[in-house]
């Protein structure tokens, strides 16, 4: 059905703002929300107010210019300006936030000595954020990669001197020369020689076999049911998923510290089981999950989704970096596969970390 010129819906009075357009009738007439669209902006401070549905946003302050900078930098009131749960970032506010946020330090740094601290650690603090996502990731593959072979050589056997030594460091203090062809050593013990049994023989054989199938089945179901109790958001690689918030998407609780956690176990338990998988896929939401807590130890990116991304995307990168020992290969991923926004910056930022992480 066509709409006559005379009716309510094209009424300008019934939208607030100077100016209306197609987005914002079809909006007020399909969700209810409330949207103020602007043809056009003069100014950081116009995007600032601009007030989006499903999200909450800074209310126009009736005082000067400087207190509404003011205001603007300084966030105190939980939840301000952060998205709801399944909804898409304003780029343009966001990076207009950061900019009046970003005048208003240097305006201040002229102060006093502490207001200039203060602006050399908001300088660095991306550099410093982007090493800790490094580091961490690193650690947390070498994590996974010990834990991942353990498990798997927990299905042989077991080291009796030191049961969390798998066969492979069981087997470094022997002075063995020759092992047999499953490359045990006499300090390493299969589990028919734990029972008091040869491996050799049939009966070792069966024996054998029984423990490898248990032991695999039960690593199996244990992920599937951590990953369905704890943290439904671990299952899968989570590369589609990263690239959907990377290029604005809200998922609440898709890069949480219960999501890592559960996560980095059950990728070890489902590599140890033998399934046909592997862990490199998962390390880049795992390396998200870290960037994203790190994030908001730095309020310049916690409080800025737009922003956020920026060490999403380096974590992307550190993330296939860790998985396959190549800092290059990493950084070329992020910017050519997951990264929706990826300014100059993060892209050396990305290399110098993956460099401090190889090194």
């Amino acid at each position: 059905a066509e709409l006559s010129p005379s009716s309510d819906i094209l009424d300008p009075d019934r939208y607030s703002g100077d100016s209306f357009g197609y987005q914002t009738i079809m909006d007020d007439n399909i969700t209810g929300s409330r949207y103020v669209a602007q043809s056009s902006t003069a100014s950081d401070d116009d995007l600032l107010h601009i007030t989006h549905g499903g999200s909450v946003t800074e209310a126009a302050s009736s005082g000067s210019a400087e207190d509404t900078t003011q205001s603007s930098y300084v966030e105190d009131i939980p939840g301000l300006g952060q998205y709801d749960d399944f909804h898409t970032i304003d780029w343009q506010r966001d990076i207009a936030r950061d900019r009046t946020r970003h005048r208003y330090i240097i305006k201040k740094k002229q102060d006093s000595l502490w207001d200039l601290v203060k602006g050399a650690h908001d300088a660095w603090s991306g550099w410093v954020c982007v090493l800790l996502v490094g580091v961490a990731s690193g650690v947390m593959a070498g994590v996974i990669d010990i834990g991942a072979t353990w498990l798997t050589d927990l299905k042989f056997g077991v080291c009796p001197s030191a049961f969390y030594l798998n066969m492979e460091q069981c087997c470094w203090s022997s002075n063995e020369t020759v092992r047999d062809i499953s490359g045990n050593c006499s300090l390493w013990m299969t589990w028919p020689e734990i029972m008091g049994i040869s491996r050799e023989g049939a009966g070792g054989y069966i024996l054998r076999y029984l423990f490898y199938v248990t032991w695999a089945v039960l690593f199996a179901l244990l992920a599937a049911s951590l990953v369905r109790m704890f943290a439904p958001y671990a299952c899968g690689s989570g590369i589609p998923e990263i690239k959907t918030i990377l290029s604005g998407f809200i998922i609440r609780g898709y890069l949480g510290k219960w999501t890592l956690l559960i996560k980095a176990v059950a990728i070890m338990l489902a590599v140890a089981s033998g399934l046909s998988l592997g862990k490199e896929g998962p390390m880049v939401h795992m390396a998200c999950c870290i960037g994203n807590i790190i994030s908001y130890l730095f309020p310049k990116y916690g409080r800025n989704e737009a922003k956020k991304r920026e060490i999403l995307s380096a974590a992307s990168a550190a993330g296939v970096s860790v998985a396959f020992g190549a800092p290059i290969g990493g950084v070329l991923f992020s910017l050519e596969e997951v990264s929706y926004y990826f300014p100059l910056k993060t892209l050396w930022r990305s290399f110098r970390s993956e460099e401090r992480r190889v090194g």
